[in-house]
Order: C-alpha cells, then structure tokens, then sequence
C-alpha cells in the first residue's frame, strides 16, 4: 500500500487541473476520480467508523461484499422483480449501457490488478459502485451535466468529501457563464439539501434495497421529487442541461 492510495493531505493543484479538464469534457469520467483522491483525504476513514457504528453496518463491514461483482452479474441483475429498485437499476443499465464494473475500471486510476485490501478503500469502493444506484433513487439523470451535477451534490452532503462539493461548485458557476441562468445552479443547491435530508444510503443493505419497491424505497429514504432539478430541466433543454459535454473551456 502506498501512501499516495490513501492521501491524508489534500492537493488542490490536481484538483483544480482534473475540474478544468472535467467541465470542458463531461464524459471524462477519469478526472472525477483524480478529484475524489486530491481531495477526500480523511473521508474514508470518517464514513467508515460511521457505518460500524450501527449493527446493520457493522455486519455489512464486516462482509466487505465488492458490490461491483455482484452487480455485474447478469444472473444477479435479471432477478429482480418488476417495480423494485433492481427492476429500475436494470433498466438504467441498459438504457444508458452502463456498468458498475466499467465504473470501476475507470477509477483504478493505479492500474492494480486486484482491490487494495484496506477497509477505508473498501467504503470507497461502496460509494462508487452505488453511484448508478443513487441516480435511480434519486431521479439525476447520469447521461447529462445537470443530472450528475446534482448527484454529486447529493452525495457531499451525505458523506462528505471536498471533492464532491469541488465538483458540484464548479459546475454550477460554470453553467451560470454558459447559460447566464441560475436554474442550474439551484437544483444543485437542492440536490445537497435532499441529500441532507435523506437517510443514510451508504449504510443501506443493498441486496434488501434492490428488492424493495422502488416507490416505497424512495418513501422510507426520505426522497422525495427534485422540482428544481426538473424545473432546471424543462428550463435548460438537453442542449445547456449537458453544457459540460460541449467542449466550451
């Protein structure tokens, strides 16, 4: 293990290199990932003692489950019921041909060849595999600047990460340039305010998630409908909703 894989320091000079090329090309999916390792110094290792904390946390600790290999099995994937979260999540897959194990690929920035065995990098590991996940949940849309811009915002208010709020900050000033709006901007202010508002979606036993229909998960989670977001939908248009992947610096 090197000491660059877990940062307790942060380095804002990569970052803000990473944000540049990020905002000028949205589906550079790399740069979110040197930005979460230049910035989350410190944030496993919170997140972490947080989820051992409670019983159900502690026994999801304690399996270390990779969820990137269980949601890449098709078997696993094609099993869900019709209305669940699975269902949704299914859905997502393939309407946007995503997947939790090409995310992966692209965040092992260090080109291991096998998960650093540490429970801090493991959390990690979590949150990026339920990243497609919390789109579903939560409403964002993955296929466009707006979407993930909320979802980011979302997801620094429920675990914190300077890298996060990095991200969501960036992208709503820029789109204040490009659109001269501020629909943009707001629904990514809401986006962090729901993700406040919400439970705890990193400490969820995701298999028990999956199954649980999809309108009755989103009750229990304390998600309700994003009306900035969808107002800042309707407002924007596909076009300025996606800005970043318009290759304006």
């Amino acid at each position: 293990m090197t000491e660059t894989l877990l940062p307790d320091r942060r380095d804002w000079k990569t970052a803000w290199r990473a944000l540049r090329t990020l905002l000028s090309d949205g589906d550079d999916t790399t740069q979110v990932f040197v930005i979460m390792r230049a910035l989350n110094a410190g944030n496993g290792k919170r997140n972490y003692a947080r989820l051992v904390r409670s019983f159900e946390g502690g026994r999801i600790a304690y399996a270390q489950q990779e969820l990137a290999d269980k949601l890449s099995d098709p078997a696993y994937i094609d099993s869900f019921a019709p209305g669940t979260v699975g269902a949704a999540y299914r859905d997502f897959l393939h309407s946007t041909g995503f997947s939790a194990m090409g995310l992966a690929e692209v965040s092992n920035l260090d080109k291991e060849a096998q998960p650093m065995r540490h429970p801090y990098a493991w959390f990690g590991r979590r949150i990026r595999d339920t990243h497609d996940i919390w789109h579903v949940l939560t409403g964002y849309k993955a296929e466009e600047t707006l979407g993930e811009a909320c979802l980011v915002a979302f997801s620094y208010a429920q675990v914190g990460g300077l890298g996060w709020a990095f991200i969501a900050v960036g992208a709503s000033i820029k789109s204040v340039l490009v659109t001269r709006r501020f629909a943009f901007a707001r629904a990514v202010w809401e986006g962090y305010r729901r993700g406040r508002r919400a439970a705890w979606l990193a400490g969820e036993d995701y298999h028990a998630l999956l199954n649980e229909p999809i309108a009755a998960a989103r009750a229990r989670l304390g998600l309700g409908t994003p009306a900035a977001y969808a107002r800042a939908a309707r407002l924007l248009g596909p076009q300025a909703a996606n800005y970043a992947s318009l290759g304006t610096a």
